[in-house]
This record gives structure tokens, C-alpha cells and sequence, in this order.
């Protein structure tokens, strides 16, 4: 059962909040602010109306986790401090002699009641309109960019999953039957994922006609767990208890397994939109929602700052049926050629390289063609096809039995001449300046409140994570401008 907010109650030690906390204290003005009813409001419908015990104010749950968030601690250390601090019992709203919540019960509020609310859009447009009705946002451009984080759990390869299940399987039949040491297939001492799944299933394959052996409970376990693994063998190649994260490319030499998040910010530094992907997907296709977030909450934009992933045909196309200004670099690979829409391949500015639907960066490039002699150039990505041999979306695109695998872009030297024109006006190279702001945004994130490393699995959690830390770098630049 559900209660409005609860405010701080009478208590004879209530005096003691003016005393102690002081005046311009964060969290105060944090309370002064704003009106956290909008989070009850939203919540409503998550809980009884008129069953059960009473619950604890959603509003004050959140605060909870907003203080976590704010101050990088623990469930378990936020609500301790919460026992002592005066500051963080004003902000909860809480008598001074008041206790605190059990520490589990925050994660029961972040799976039951926040599962399945839009909380990244709802606290964005909460923060942007306070900017804005506060006069703090002038400015008509956004600045864009994707920052990083990992996942909570660790990737493995599918070779190295394969090679641990078979090595159990076999450890498993030994303890029944030593002398199947000398019958086991030959193992793969390549690091070919062809090779080990060949030999996985050569490895299933005999001792499929061993019945008394794999009626085995111990056996059969381990088997059926072999075979699992050999069909689930997923699109980018790698095996996580976090599933839904993937692994994306910082540069050509360097790759991350996480996700990533797409943010706008004005001038100002607050931040006006996010989309939360997989780490393997392109920065550039997340613009048209960015663009359509910033305006729904209020954003009048002429000019969109970035990096040269953003510079796509498509976007420049959105962006000039509304007159509003591109400040990124052209890039040839991206900008000025004719690529298949079908084909739905990724160029990452970071790499200088093309990455394929499921998640594989190209291995070389090469240019090929004169220039000045009638025909375009065209560049050429080559791709491994050791890893197209296994792929499960290689179905229309890798041919079986080809030695190679290339996407190539046709590049036209005066596709984009307006944009190249633009590139040298002084309007260009002032608004360029401000492109290191969001550089500044994503350490705050990463560094202040703890936005490099996932705190729990799944792309769900990962969008709550991010609306939370977002919402507290927004109220603290607020704050900060007011």
C-alpha cells in the first residue's frame, strides 16, 4: 500500500536541521529546487492503492539512489551514512531521530518499481525544462558525442567457451572411463573458431554412440551443456552473463565489451537527450534521435557539434530539410560516396574503418582507382573471414567457400560542396571550439559518478544507471549556473 510523500515529521529535534546543515549546503538547494512529486506521480501505478503493508515513499527511494549516484557509494554505505548525516536525512525528508531503510530494499525498488518506466526521458525533460524556465539555456546548439561504459561482467571468446565445455566434458568422462583418452578426436591447437567447432562436434558426435556413457547423469549434463554452446554461439563471438552488452572499438587496436551512450548537451552543459545501445553500434545513426529528443524537450536547435561520425549522407540530408547547421568534418568514407542502405554497415570514426551487422570492425582498407580519369574512386574494407565462415547473419552476405570479404564505398570528390564551403566559414570554426564541453561531460560521468563500469546487468539497468547519473550532473550544473 501507497501513501503520498511523507514530510520531515514534527519532531522536537527538527531545529536541528537549521543548525547543522547549512544554507548552501547541495542537497538544500537540491530540495529547493525542485519538486521530486513528479517521481509519485509517475510511479503511481506501481503500487496498491489499498492492499498490503504501507511502503516507503518512492519519492525517498529515489532520493536514496540519487544520493548513491551522487556520491558514489555502495546500497549497503548510503544507507549507513543515512543514519548519521544530517544532510542526507534533510534531503530524504526524514525526522532526525528517524531510522532507515534495509539496504536490500533499494534493489527491490529499482527491479519492481522502476522496471519498465522510461526514467532516461522522464529525469532528462524533468532537468531541461527547470533549465529552461530558470533562463539557464540560450544557446541553439547541441553537442553530441557517445561515451563508453563496460559491461559488469567480463567477455569471453566463443573459442575459449567452447575449449573450457569440451575440457569439462572430457574431464567428466575419465572419471567413468580412462581409456577413452586414447578415443577422443584430435584437439584444434589453432585459434580458428572453425577448427574448435569442428572438433566440438566430432567430440559430441562420438560419444552420442556410447549410450551406457551418456546415460550418465554426470555425462549428460556435460554434454547437453557442449552442445548448447555450439548452437548458441553468438553474433559477435563472445559469451558474458550480461548478454545484452556487445563489443565495440575505441580505435583500430583497441575495443571495449559494454555499451555506449549517446548524449546531447548544450553550450550550457546540460544534457538534452541520451540513447543507451549495445558498445557495438555507430555513433552516427543515434543523431536523428538526439536531435528529435533535444526539440520534444524544448531545445530549439540550428546547430549540431560533433566529431565526423556524424557527418553521414543521412543526416546532413535530416539536418538541412531543417536548416540547421552540421559542425563536423566530412569524412570521404562516410560522407561522399554511395553506400546500399541494405547493407546497414557502420563506419566508427575512432578506427577510420567500416563494422559489419554483427559487430566485426574491418581488418585493412585499400583505395583503389585513379583519380581525374572519369571514374570514382572507390575504398575497399576487408573484413576476416574466418569469423564470416561462423557468422549467423552471414545469409546474404558472405558466400560460402570465399576467400574474402570486402564493402566498398564509391567516392565522389563533389558530392558535398556546400558542407566543404562551410568547413571554412568563421561561423564553423567558432562553434568547433565548444566540442571539448562534452569531452568534459563524459569524465564528469565516468570519474564523479561512477559511469565507466556497469553496476548491474542488462541494457535496462544500464538505461536507469544512466538516467540517474545524468539527472545528478544536470541539478549540480543547474545549480552551479543559477
Amino acid at each position: 500500500m501507497l501513501v503520498q510523500q511523507q514530510k520531515i515529521q514534527f519532531s522536537s529535534y527538527s531545529s536541528l536541521y537549521d543548525l547543522i546543515v547549512p544554507k548552501d549546503n547541495m542537497l538544500r538547494k537540491i530540495n529547493e529546487l525542485i519538486d521530486f512529486s513528479f517521481i509519485y506521480d509517475e510511479l503511481l501505478n506501481k503500487y496498491c492503492a489499498n492492499n498490503g503493508r504501507t511502503a516507503e515513499s518512492p519519492v525517498r527511494m529515489f532520493k536514496y539512489l540519487l544520493l548513491k549516484t551522487i556520491y558514489t557509494v555502495s546500497d549497503v554505505d548510503v544507507v549507513e551514512r543515512s543514519r548519521f548525516d544530517m544532510s542526507f536525512k534533510s534531503f530524504l525528508e526524514m525526522a532526525p531521530e528517524e531510522d532507515v531503510i534495509n539496504s536490500s530494499s533499494l534493489t527491490k525498488f529499482r527491479k519492481l518499481r522502476l522496471k519498465d518506466t522510461d526514467l532516461l526521458n522522464l529525469l532528462i525533460g524533468k532537468t531541461v525544462s527547470i533549465a529552461v524556465e530558470k533562463g539557464i539555456i540560450r544557446s541553439k546548439s547541441i553537442i553530441v558525442d557517445a561515451t563508453h561504459t563496460l559491461s559488469r561482467s567480463n567477455p569471453f571468446s566463443a573459442i575459449e567457451v567452447l575449449r573450457e565445455r569440451s575440457k569439462l566434458l572430457r574431464k567428466t568422462v575419465y572419471l567413468f572411463d580412462d581409456q577413452w583418452k586414447e578415443r577422443m578426436p584430435e584437439k584444434n591447437n589453432t585459434n580458428e573458431l572453425e577448427k574448435e567447432l569442428a572438433y566440438c562436434k566430432e567430440l559430441e558426435k562420438r560419444l552420442e554412440k556410447e549410450q551406457s556413457l551418456c546415460s550418465i547423469p554426470a555425462v549428460k549434463e556435460k554434454l547437453n551443456l557442449l552442445k548448447e554452446t555450439i548452437e548458441d554461439t553468438q553474433e559477435n563471438f563472445t559469451l558474458s552473463k550480461d548478454t545484452d552488452a556487445k563489443t565495440g572499438h575505441k580505435s583500430a587496436d583497441s575495443s571495449f565489451f559494454g555499451y555506449k551512450t549517446h548524449l546531447a548537451m548544450t553550450e550550457e552543459r546540460i544534457i538534452t537527450a541520451a540513447v543507451v545501445t549495445s558498445g557495438e553500434k555507430g555513433d552516427g545513426p543515434e543523431l536523428p534521435k538526439l536531435l528529435e529528443i533535444s526539440q520534444e524537450n524544448g531545445i530549439d536547435v540550428d546547430t549540431i557539434i560533433g566529431d565526423a561520425a556524424y557527418s553521414g549522407k543521412e543526416n546532413l540530408k535530416l539536418t538541412s530539410e531543417q536548416n540547421i547547421k552540421v559542425v563536423a568534418r566530412l569524412n570521404p568514407s562516410i560522407t561522399q560516396g554511395f553506400r546500399k542502405d541494405e547493407d546497414k554497415f557502420d563506419y566508427n570514426k575512432d578506427a577510420d574503418m567500416f563494422v559489419c551487422p554483427a559487430g566485426h570492425m574491418a581488418i585493412r582498407k585499400a583505395l583503389q582507382g585513379k583519380k581525374n580519369i572519369g571514374t570514382n574512386q572507390v575504398q575497399t574494407y576487408y573484413f576476416d573471414v574466418e569469423k564470416c565462415k561462423s557468422c549467423p547473419l552471414k545469409e546474404g552476405c558472405y558466400k560460402d567457400g570465399a576467400k574474402t570479404k570486402t564493402y566498398s564505398v564509391s567516392i565522389k570528390s563533389d558530392l558535398h560542396q556546400e558542407q566543404i564551403s562551410f568547413q571554412d566559414t568563421d561561423y564553423y570554426k567558432e562553434k568547433a571550439k565548444h566540442r571539448y564541453k562534452i569531452e568534459a561531460k563524459n569524465s564528469e560521468l565516468k570519474n564523479v559518478h561512477g559511469y565507466d563500469r556497469a553496476i548491474s546487468y542488462g541494457i535496462t539497468n544500464m538505461q536507469m544507471q544512466g538516467a540517474i547519473a545524468i539527472f545528478a550532473v544536470n541539478l549540480k550544473r543547474i545549480l552551479k549556473l543559477m
